[in-house]
Order: structure tokens, then C-alpha cells, then sequence
């Protein structure tokens, strides 16, 4: 591949260990990116963007007569990212990305430009908190729309953390991590019998499990238009419960615009789920419990990083951290 330079980012990560270190590694992944935009009569043009992080290496590669595609490589614990992205296209292709290319051997994928990151928008706009709300109804009705293929998801690789198998989840989270303080440990491993009933009275109300993005700030979201957002970057995705999801964007509107926003975001998410029955009162009791047990969809994810362990990945103080966050009360009541 021909390109004028390579500019790389490291972020607060200058000491993180990735494959782009490797030179051969390095002339493999840029020559599938060639191939990729020879077969499709295309040619880069411009330097090469790279950004390294403990979880991804990602290459602005900027062509010639269009917008810049953009190659990413998943460790190996995030692999089905490329191939999920894949079957997101044809499943619900108005609400994500389709990629140009997947290599699922060697967890690379590559990816269209996809207009402006929402954290764009919000730097460049006045952003009322309404754009919060339709942004979490879309997200609900995908979400929704995937429900029949929470299986053929976990068939791809992706983590299973299905409702009622949380508490197994949190035992693994705790066993792999040595970083809680032991005080801290000793107050996760005394709300076990908590969390189990939290995930019964979960599944009890009958919502399906599905697609948690698990990561879902606006760094992770692309506003193409007005009212229209492309949700991305599954890497820390898993099969669970869908009000999983709401914990990090609904955080995020608030520390932009207080928390008397959440209200408002909290009906807007819920909405698209008020059939078969389901009262109000139950929803939001659902949101709160899943408010809560998110903590563990997001631990986990801290695990899926470069290179790749032998055996289960422990988590981490960063997952240890997170995994606290089951501690805390919801910011909201029934």
C-alpha cells in the first residue's frame, strides 16, 4: 500500500501492547486493506490515521474520489465484532454500518465512513435533550427487532449473558479479578443472594433477551441526519437484557444537561416496549434492575483487550471498578 505517511495515536494508553508493533503483522493487515480497495477499483490517498488501544487498532485510510474507509482488528476475545457487523447489515441495515470487507480469521473489518460522530455534533451544535430521547427509541426498537436472533448472535462469538445467567456471570467476574479491595470484595460477595433475585424478577417480567451494545456513549454513535443515528463499535456487545444498554447514554445526558433530563430519557426508552401487556410501573422496575446488572455486561468487557491471555482474561481494576457499580442505587424510583 502506497501512502504518504503514518501518523499514530496512542491516546492515555502510550505503554498498550497491540499487533500494529508488529512489522509483519503490519504489511499483512495493510495489504488486505489494498486488496480490499483494488478489487473495488479505489486507491488510498493521503496519510494513514492509526489509532492504537488495548482493545482495537483502527486505520483511517483515506481514498481517493470518496470518503475515508476506516480498517479495524479486534483482539481475539472481540473477534465476531467484523462478522456481528456483517449480520447487523442484513438485519437491521437502517440502524448500522455495512462493511466493505470482513476477515473473521483475523478479526479485521472494513468499514464505510459513516457521517458525524454524535460526540461531533455535540461539540459543534446546540443539541436540545430531545435528540437523547429519539436517539434511545431507535436504539429500543432495534434492539426489539433483534430479538429473534439473540441466538444466531451468540452463534457468532458473541458473549452470552443472558438474564437468568448473570449470577454465573458475576462468579466468573469475581474469580477472575484479584483488584477489589478485600473490604470491597467482601461487599460484592454478600449481594450475591441479592443479585440472584434481581435477575429472577427480571426474567420474570418477560422481556427477551437481545443485543446489549454494553458501551453505548456518544463516541459510539453517528448522526448521518437530523433524528437519524448509525449505532457502532460492537466490540463489547453481548446476548443480554436489553435495558442493559441504558445505564451509559442515559449517564451521559446527564452530565450534559442535569439530571432532569432523565425522566423524559427513561419514557423514551421504554416506550417502544409497552405491549404485550406490560405495565409502566413494570417497566420501570425492569429498568432499575437492568440499570443495576449492566455493571456486568460492562466488567466483562474490560477483559477483551490485546494480546490475548492464556485462559479466561481477568478483568482488571478498570472491570474491578465497574463491577462496584452493581452497588449503587438507580437514580430513579418505580
Amino acid at each position: 500500500m502506497r501512502h504518504d505517511s503514518i501518523t499514530v495515536d496512542r491516546g492515555a494508553y502510550p505503554d498498550a501492547v497491540t499487533p500494529w508493533e508488529q512489522e509483519s503483522w503490519r504489511a499483512s493487515a495493510l495489504g488486505w486493506v489494498a486488496e480490499q480497495l483494488a478489487v473495488r477499483g479505489l486507491r488510498v490517498d493521503g496519510a494513514l490515521r492509526v489509532r492504537l488501544r488495548p482493545w482495537s487498532v483502527l486505520v483511517r485510510v483515506p481514498v481517493q474520489g470518496r470518503s475515508a474507509l476506516w480498517f479495524k482488528a479486534n483482539p481475539p476475545a472481540s473477534a465476531f465484532e467484523g462478522p456481528l457487523t456483517a449480520a447487523l447489515a442484513r438485519w437491521v441495515p437502517e440502524h448500522v454500518l455495512e462493511p466493505l470487507a470482513v476477515d473473521a480469521d483475523r478479526a479485521w473489518v472494513l468499514l464505510p465512513d459513516g457521517g458525524d460522530l454524535f460526540r461531533t455534533v455535540l461539540c459543534r451544535e446546540v443539541v436540545e435533550p430531545r435528540a437523547w430521547e429519539r436517539l434511545l427509541a431507535q436504539y429500543a426498537d432495534m434492539q426489539r427487532a433483534l430479538v429473534p436472533y439473540a441466538g444466531e448472535i451468540e452463534g457468532l462469538g458473541v458473549p452470552s449473558a443472558r438474564t437468568r445467567d448473570l449470577p454465573e456471570v458475576f462468579d466468573a467476574l469475581l474469580a477472575g479479578s484479584a483488584a477489589p479491595a478485600p473490604q470491597a470484595r467482601a461487599r460484592l460477595e454478600r449481594l450475591r443472594p441479592r443479585l440472584v433475585d434481581w435477575c429472577a424478577e427480571l426474567a420474570s417480567l418477560g422481556i427477551e433477551d437481545t443485543l446489549d451494545h454494553a458501551d453505548l456513549h456518544d463516541g459510539q454513535l453517528l448522526r448521518p441526519a437530523p433524528d437519524r443515528f448509525t449505532f457502532f463499535d460492537w466490540g463489547d456487545a453481548a446476548v443480554s437484557h436489553p435495558f442493559c444498554s441504558l445505564r451509559i447514554p442515559a449517564d451521559k445526558a446527564c452530565e450534559r444537561y442535569g439530571p432532569g433530563v432523565l425522566p423524559r430519557l427513561l419514557d423514551a426508552y421504554l416506550e417502544p416496549w409497552t405491549d404485550a401487556g406490560r405495565t409502566v410501573p413494570d417497566l420501570r422496575r425492569a429498568a432499575r434492575l437492568g440499570w443495576r446488572l449492566s455493571a456486568l455486561s460492562r466488567a466483562a468487557a474490560w477483559g477483551r483487550t490485546f494480546p490475548d491471555p492464556s485462559g479466561p482474561p481477568p478483568i482488571g481494576a478498570r472491570g474491578a471498578e465497574t463491577l462496584l457499580q452493581l452497588l449503587d442505587e438507580p437514580p430513579f424510583t418505580r
